[in-house]
């Protein structure tokens, strides 16, 4: 090949008339969408997993009152787990509080407490007996 083969034009437009895609048909492949993937479903958002939360049914030292404890929070703040006890103890129409970073909500609510927890994205666990 000399250089005048690869020299663009004079205009310094250059042009393109070779597609190599053109040669190629549509022809076997499949009408829809793969397996699995749906083309006019709605995306759901992604739940970020927030780690795990143990979940404790405590009466000790309450004077026979049951307790449950939301504990083991990872990088969270104390106004964040404040919020959550609010809607804690909203939910389970009780009261509650935080303390030593600990969630404390009246009564035994162990479900409640585990649906709310991850509806915000943490894995509770039920710790204890």
């Amino acid at each position: 090949m000399n250089d005048a083969e690869h020299d663009l034009p004079a205009s310094g437009n250059p042009t393109f008339d070779h597609n190599p895609f053109s040669a190629l048909s549509s022809e076997g492949l499949p009408e829809t969408a793969p397996k699995g993937v749906h083309q006019n479903a709605p995306v759901k958002p992604i739940k970020k997993n927030r780690g795990r939360v143990d979940i404790m049914r405590l009466t000790a030292g309450r004077g026979g009152k049951t307790v449950t404890l939301v504990k083991g929070f990872v990088g969270i703040g104390l106004p964040e787990k404040e919020q959550l006890a609010k809607a804690i103890q909203k939910s389970c129409g009780t009261g509650g509080t935080v303390k030593n970073g600990e969630i404390q909500i009246h009564g035994d609510k162990r479900a409640e407490v585990a649906r709310i927890l991850s509806e915000a994205g943490f894995r509770p666990v039920f710790a204890g007996g």
